[in-house]
């Protein structure tokens, strides 16, 4: 049967986070988004797509890994929307070592938590890009910076934003794009909320160009290419700077980071363009190893013209 999206232009991800993230919040914007669903779904009412058993209901916290699909940009997106508690740490595991990529969701309160640490441990062990994503921006305490930091000096990921909050906690306005070097403002009207690009502010334009300066250098230090224009003093083309990115974070060398406030729908769109963007599609992901019948060991590449080879990651019973 011929495949509707090449693999080119699949996604298979997953989010991962601490316990009240917001991971299953952020995967309803996601659905919500891309049009999967045409209402918002709630953990704290019960209704959350994601969260489909009676339990996860009931407490509004997610017990079992949940797979959905959904298209963004033309491309097709395998979501996996993972447990954050402890005590289904396993859930996590099982996902993960098949998945292509990852959303590391951090609480922009919270930060860098005892359960962000263990999921962040397992994709290392399966090898798995990662980008970030800063959640609840606009909570009393929220602190993007302290944050960032925190995923550099306790994860040890080369975490570098490509967005930076414009205010933060009950004063978040919005973020400024590091890539576009423009300002994203969010309108809101009883009909949703809606991102306007808009040049810089005055007020912001240092803060901005000094973010925007760190990226370049990150992303210089691992792109022979762009070294020597970073050196010249050359200004750097948006595709050159996304084009360089991807290879850096296909490659783990480095963990872009965004944020926004999924529950007030804010940064999701964006999110969704870095997973597009960013992450691995299984064609550029490593071969597969196993055994054949015979117990001889065998290597397959992701590729259509590949035999069917798959990996089960979960059993579910419904009685």
């Amino acid at each position: 049967m011929q495949r509707k999206f090449p693999l080119d232009k699949v996604r298979n991800i997953g989010i991962m986070a601490h316990i009240d993230a917001g991971k299953t919040t952020c995967t309803e914007r996601i659905l919500y988004y891309t049009g999967r669903t045409h209402k918002l779904g709630e953990t704290h009412d019960g209704q959350a797509t994601m969260d489909f058993m009676v339990q996860e209901q009931e407490r509004g916290i997610t017990i079992s890994s949940a797979a959905t699909t959904c298209v963004w940009r033309e491309h097709q997106i395998n979501v996996i929307d993972t447990p954050g508690h402890v005590d289904f740490t396993v859930e996590v595991e099982r996902s993960l070592r098949i998945l292509d990529g990852a959303i590391g969701l951090f609480c922009a309160v919270g930060g860098v938590e005892p359960q962000s640490e263990t999921v962040w441990r397992q994709a290392g062990k399966y090898k798995v890009p990662r980008i970030c994503f800063v959640n609840k921006m606009d909570r009393t305490g929220a602190d993007f910076f302290r944050v960032l930091g925190e995923i550099r000096s306790v994860l040890g990921a080369n975490a570098v934003p490509i967005a930076i909050p414009i205010e933060q906690g009950p004063d978040f306005k919005g973020i400024i794009d590091l890539i576009k070097f423009c300002q994203v403002r969010y309108v809101e009207d009883p009909k949703g909320t809606y991102p306007v690009e808009e040049d810089i502010s005055p007020e912001y334009l240092e803060y901005a160009q000094k973010w925007r300066h760190n990226m370049l250098e990150n992303v210089a230090e691992l792109d022979e290419e762009l070294f020597e224009k970073y050196c010249a003093g050359e200004e750097f083309s948006q595709e050159e700077v996304i084009a360089a990115l991807r290879a850096a974070t296909v490659g783990e060398h480095i963990c872009p980071v965004l944020c926004g406030s999924a529950f007030r729908n804010k940064g999701v769109r964006r999110l969704l363009n870095a997973v597009i963007d960013y992450l691995p599609s299984p064609a550029e992901t490593s071969c597969i190893e196993g055994k054949d019948p015979q117990g001889e060991p065998l290597t397959r590449k992701t590729s259509d013209e590949q035999p069917l080879t798959a990996l089960s990651f979960k059993l579910f019973s419904d009685k």
